[in-house]
């Protein structure tokens, strides 16, 4: 089923999410339909707060660019992230490599608002998956990105938190108005 995606400013964005205890057919069913809200949005990622639920939840898929990375381990072991996608994962523990990047990104809790966010390269997340089995994925590139935004999600962080000084001042102007088109959207 398909949910709706809140947008900004909905408190829940703000949340700090709660673990989730026991991998309950609730939780599948939300994990399902979090894969078919992201799909139908053209997302590469949502967090469970996206969909109104403050529970540690994300999906991701980035399977649409094979090339969006150049390695990814899961337990230390080399695999292919086409074989691997969509990771959908709990209770999230993320290791952040040293070397950092720009990147673009967007948000589905923010149409058509886009902004350059510096992240780490390489990261190192640790969660449960659906199985309740704990999972350590390594990887770089857009999957990295992408993890590190949603984990952000799951921590009440938003991407625009993420923008350097400058770039805040101008996203300030451009949110309001878009914030006004969202409301006459609706």
């Amino acid at each position: 089923m398909v949910r709706k995606i809140v947008r900004y400013p909905e408190p829940v964005l703000r949340a700090k999410c709660r673990p989730v205890t026991e991998v309950t057919p609730e939780i599948r069913t939300l994990a399902d339909d979090m894969l078919e809200t992201m799909r139908e949005a053209n997302g590469v990622g949502l967090a469970a707060p996206q969909v109104a639920v403050d529970v540690q939840l994300a999906v991701i898929d980035v399977s649409h660019n094979p090339d969006c990375i150049t390695f990814m381990k899961i337990d230390g072991e080399n695999v292919d992230m086409m074989k691997n996608m969509p990771v959908v994962f709990l209770n999230p523990k993320l290791e952040l490599g040293s070397a950092k990047e720009i990147g673009e990104e967007g948000c589905l809790s923010f149409p058509r608002l886009r902004g350059d966010i510096r992240r780490s390269s390489q990261i190192k997340v640790t969660y449960t998956d659906l199985e309740g089995k704990t999972v350590t994925v390594e990887t770089d590139g857009l999957l990295a990105r992408a993890f590190q935004h949603e984990i952000d999600h799951l921590n009440g962080i938003l991407f625009i938190d993420r923008l350097n000084a400058v770039a805040k001042v101008g996203m300030k102007r451009k949110l309001a108005r878009l914030m006004q088109e969202w409301e006459d959207d609706d």
